[in-house]
């Protein structure tokens, strides 16, 4: 398995340029979230003394680029002492360069700054379930899961594990395979606000004064030789908030289902 050096990241990404990509970047989304929006953040005290490899944050989703964009403030500025705080931009000087995304191969391929993004450190897989709007049934590429593995050995790594922006969609066992066959430390965040703040890109401001929030969770503490994926990924979704018990429309959605239901059969 590859690994990192002094000139280049584990996918030979050379560092000089990983830092100028991350600097740029920071610099012009930095007033998205210190600016038009401000950014709460919690939680980064979880952060301090993490090994600097074998770290897994799973986390909700509500855009493709500023859920990632914000957590890279987040961590630079905590690198660098800042804790729960993306005040100060000096920060960006100096960013924590062995972090990965887990990212879908058709949201990275789609134009120049997607582009970008994927060089900061993007880890791309195609989706199994579904590609470019249609329902799909494919097999798992190991050659992906070897990239996740890869940036794992190498650095920190965020993974998203419902893999859409949709709210409460159900989490995939892959992310909890991949936990119990290589046994990270498992940081949860749950964010906020995003969704209302920016579009679903993330890379246009929809609404300003919105304060999105970014927290940071407690380690979870995981059996990896007696739990299954299953109970791991219950853990994972409940951890980040996308189980039924924390949607306050569940119950309605289920009333309004059974009502059109009944209506049908009459």
């Amino acid at each position: 398995m590859a690994k990192k050096n002094i000139f280049t990241d584990a996918f030979g990404h050379i560092y000089v340029l990983k830092r100028l990509i991350i600097f740029i970047l920071g610099m012009v989304s930095y007033r998205r979230f210190n600016g038009f929006n401000k950014l709460k953040i919690s939680g980064t005290e979880y952060l301090v003394g993490l090994p600097d490899s074998n770290v897994l944050f799973v986390s909700n989703h509500q855009t493709y680029f500023a859920d990632v964009a914000a957590m890279y403030h987040a961590f630079c500025a905590a690198n660098n002492g800042y804790m729960n705080s993306i005040k100060n931009p000096v920060y960006l000087l100096n960013p924590k360069v062995d972090f990965y995304y887990v990212a879908a191969e058709e949201t990275m391929n789609k134009g120049i700054l997607s582009k970008i993004f994927k060089l900061a450190g993007a880890v791309t897989v195609k989706r199994t379930w579904r590609t470019e709007g249609k329902n799909v049934n494919r097999m798992v590429d190991l050659n992906e899961v070897d990239n996740i593995m890869k940036a794992l050995s190498n650095g920190w790594v965020i993974t998203f594990p419902q893999g859409t922006t949709t709210a409460f969609a159900q989490g995939r066992k892959g992310t909890a395979k991949l936990i119990k066959n290589q046994k990270p430390i498992v940081i949860p965040i749950k964010i906020n606000g995003f969704r209302r703040a920016f579009d679903k890109k993330g890379l246009r401001v929809k609404v300003t004064g919105v304060k999105p929030t970014l927290e940071f969770k407690a380690p979870l503490t995981i059996d990896y030789e007696n739990e299954n994926a299953q109970q791991i990924l219950e853990k994972i979704m409940t951890a980040i908030e996308q189980t039924n018990d924390f949607n306050i429309l569940y119950d309605y959605d289920q009333e309004l289902k059974a009502k059109k239901l009944e209506e049908n059969n009459n």
